[in-house]
C-alpha cells in the first residue's frame, strides 16, 4: 500500500480506556488520530467535519450504544468495537466490523486488529483494481511489529519465512531478522493466505519464495524447514506435493521452482 495515513477517531466514555487508545494510536506509524470523543454525540459532529477512516468504539456508552450508533450511519467508516463486555460479540461482527477488542487491550491485540485494516485496503485494491501499479504497489504492503521497542514495518514481500519460537516469532527477510513478541498463530490471521502458507506449528513461509520441495520440506534459500503432518493436507494442495511424490516414486525428491 501507499504511504497514505489511516485516519482515526478514538471514541469511548471511559477517561483511561480512551488514554489507551490515543496512546496505541501514536505508537502506530500509519495510523493517525483526528480525535477522541467521550460518546456518539461527539462523534457523530467529528464524523461530519472530518473525514475518518477508521473509529476504535466503545459499545457500552451512555445515550446511545456503540452499535446502535453504527446502525444510524448511512455510510459507516471501518470500525474496530472495544467493550469489557463479550456478549456483544455477535452483534459487532453483524456490522461488519473489521475486529472486536477485549478490555483490557493489550498492544499486541490491537496490532493485530491494526493489521487487518491494512489487508482489508489491500484485498479491496486486488478485487476492484487491477492496474500494473496497483499490484505492485499492493505487493508491497506491509506490517507493523514492535521490536527494540519500537515499532517496525516490514514488506511482506520481503518476508521469506517466519519462525514461532513460543511467545516469540522470527521474521526472517534476506536483509535481516526480526524478533517480535507474538505467537505464530495471531501474526498467521494478518497475512494474506495467497502469498503465505502455515507448514508446521513453527513455520509459516511465503509461498514465491521456495527454491524446492518435496513431501516432508521445503528449501528457501539455504534453509530446509519441515512439513509437519497437521499442516501437511493444505500444504499438498497448494504445492501438488501429493503429485509429486507419486510421479517421482520418492518423496526425498526435490522439485525446484
Amino acid at each position: 500500500m501507499s504511504n497514505k495515513k489511516i485516519i482515526c477517531l478514538a471514541v469511548d466514555d471511559e477517561p483511561l480506556a480512551l488514554s489507551v487508545l490515543k496512546k496505541y494510536i501514536g505508537s502506530v506509524e500509519c495510523l493517525e488520530l483526528a480525535g477522541s470523543c467521550a460518546n456518539a454525540v461527539q462523534a457523530l459532529q467529528m464524523l461530519q467535519q472530518n473525514h475518518i477512516d477508521l473509529i476504535f468504539l466503545d459499545i457500552q456508552m451512555p445515550q446511545i450504544m456503540g452499535t446502535d450508533f453504527i446502525r444510524t450511519l448511512k455510510k459507516s467508516p471501518k470500525v474496530i468495537f472495544t467493550t469489557a463486555y463479550r456478549k456483544y460479540a455477535i452483534e459487532g461482527f453483524e456490522l461488519d466490523a473489521v475486529d472486536y477488542l477485549l478490555k483490557p487491550i493489550s498492544f499486541e491485540r490491537f496490532l493485530k486488529a491494526v493489521n487487518k485494516v491494512l489487508q482489508t485496503d489491500i484485498n479491496a485494491l486486488d478485487s476492484v483494481y487491477q492496474t500494473t501499479d496497483l499490484i505492485s504497489e499492493s505487493s508491497n504492503s506491509c506490517l507493523y511489529v514492535r521490536a527494540n521497542r519500537k515499532m517496525i514495518k516490514v514488506l511482506l514481500n520481503d518476508i521469506l519465512y517466519i519462525e514461532g519460537l513460543s511467545d516469540y516469532v522470527k521474521i526472517i527477510t534476506k536483509a535481516k531478522t526480526i524478533v517480535t513478541k507474538q505467537l505464530i498463530s495471531a501474526l498467521e490471521e494478518t497475512l494474506p493466505k495467497d502469498n503465505f502458507i502455515r507448514i508446521h506449528r513453527s513455520f509459516i513461509i511465503a509461498i514465491n519464495k521456495i527454491d524446492a520441495y518435496d513431501a516432508d520440506s521445503i528449501q528457501i534459500e539455504n534453509k530446509e524447514l519441515p512439513i509437519s503432518r497437521l499442516f501437511k493436507q493444505n500444504v499438498n494442495k497448494h504445492l501438488s506435493i501429493s503429485s509429486l511424490s507419486l510421479s517421482n516414486g520418492n518423496k526425498g525428491v526435490k522439485k525446484e521452482i
